[in-house]
């Protein structure tokens, strides 16, 4: 694995999205040389189903080696953006680098993207980025070896990467569109400007839940992998290595690391390539991950594509957000038999809710377990809820009183796209 060198001792690190995954894991391998590291995220309280707070990240830092500065801060927010790069500036001198780390994900077709999941993707991936790098550019312009690092993937024009989630897609190159443009704005001044996507799938939390399951894990590398090749370009020189859509990899094979297989989280297993790559096709990816026991909770398309449950829960998407999560505050599960056999999820307890295959990720506060058509007929309003678990046609396992809910969740759909 890549040995520090010592080169960012004493050097500002401002990254976004840092209390947990990729962004965390290159905060540790800067503090290892000692390096100052501002960490910018939301999580100020313990979250139910993903580890870690800005204020236990802050800890590890600092047991690593590095100095830490942990910042509560909304990306889509401008003033918090800049009040927290200048607490950093006052506390540590300035701001040697830039981290555009913070993602948020929805893999979901047209159809079942709802406003406020496009307007959060495209607020904390690519205004979040580019407001981000504005408002650090008058420090970086006083280091002597400044950067911008985006994990962002290649511009790959594909029509297949943009099919089944355009807004993710849109919102993901948003972030690399800045790298394109802000990498020759900013050559004179010598700043920096790269970005840095892995070869295959990280194992993270946010990954466990898209794959359905902590057995993903098998098909992954560590986040390792990605602080050690962001660590290789962060200490090149900011005039001579500018403008590049790197791949972790291939970043670590030039800088010597020959093998590989001690970033694997199973060494020696098959991996699962990661999105927007060439030579890669996501039907494929969704097929591998299928087949070795995870169940991926994207490439679902448009709910017109759909049928069945999977009709069902595309035209329950739109429904999701922070207002009915309040309302709901539980996590369902459906087993379902007969022809359409499988195991679905609604989270209505966590940030703007989340649908998926495969149990529910921290398990569920109820359980209902039915045949598939009789789960179709009870949300078309074709089959009572009430008169279905009379009649034995529906278990239920957990909390009654958030099954009782669920009919008003019913209620609210368009049942014509059923």
């Amino acid at each position: 694995m890549a040995a520090n060198s010592g080169l960012l001792a004493g050097k500002t690190l401002f990254i976004t999205g840092a209390s947990r995954g990729i962004g965390k894991a290159i905060a540790l391998k800067a503090a290892q040389d000692g390096a100052n590291i501002v960490i910018v995220a939301k999580t100020t309280k313990p979250h139910p189903k993903l580890p870690g707070t800005i204020y236990t990240a802050a800890k590890e830092v600092e047991d690593a080696g590095g100095k830490c500065l942990p910042c509560a801060v909304d990306i889509r927010n401008e003033n918090d953006i800049q009040s927290a790069m200048k607490e950093a500036a006052d506390k540590f001198g300035g701001i040697d680098i830039l981290v555009n780390n913070a993602s948020a994900i929805s893999l979901t077709g047209t159809a079942a993207t709802d406003p406020k999941r496009y307007d959060l993707m495209n607020g904390i991936n690519a205004r979040g980025t580019y407001m981000c790098s504005k408002f650090a550019l008058p420090y970086l312009q006083k280091s002597s070896n400044p950067h911008i690092l985006n994990i962002s993937p290649p511009l790959n024009m594909n029509p297949r990467w943009f099919k089944d989630h355009v807004a993710y897609t849109m919102a993901k190159y948003g972030m690399s569109m800045c790298v394109l443009g802000m990498a020759e704005e900013f050559k004179p001044l010598s700043i920096a400007v790269n970005a840095l996507w892995p070869r295959t799938a990280i194992y993270t939390a946010a990954m466990e839940m898209l794959g359905g399951g902590s057995g993903v894990a098998d098909q992954c590398r560590k986040p390792e992998i990605m602080s050690d090749a962001a660590y290789v370009i962060l200490t090149k020189k900011s005039s001579e290595y500018t403008g590049h859509f790197a791949i972790d990899d291939e970043v670590l094979r030039n800088a010597g690391v020959t093998d590989l297989d001690p970033y694997s989280c199973v060494p020696g297993s098959t991996l699962l390539p990661d999105f927007f790559l060439d030579g890669e096709d996501p039907n494929e990816i969704k097929k591998q991950l299928e087949s070795q026991g995870g169940k991926a909770a994207f490439g679902g398309g448009s709910p017109s594509s759909g049928s069945g449950p999977e009709q069902t829960f595309s035209a329950i998407q739109p429904l999701l957000g922070e207002e009915l999560v309040s309302s709901m505050n539980g996590v369902f599960q459906f087993n379902l038999t007969g022809n359409d056999e499988g195991v679905w999820f609604i989270d209505l307890k966590t940030g703007s809710g989340n649908i998926g295959k495969g149990e529910a990720p921290g398990g569920a506060n109820c359980t209902m377990s039915l045949d598939s058509e009789d789960f179709v007929k009870m949300f078309k309003g074709e089959l009572k809820a009430v008169s279905a678990f009379m009649s034995g046609k529906l278990k239920i396992q957990g909390d009654m009183g958030l099954a009782m809910k669920l009919e008003k969740l019913m209620n609210k759909m368009d049942r014509s796209k059923l």
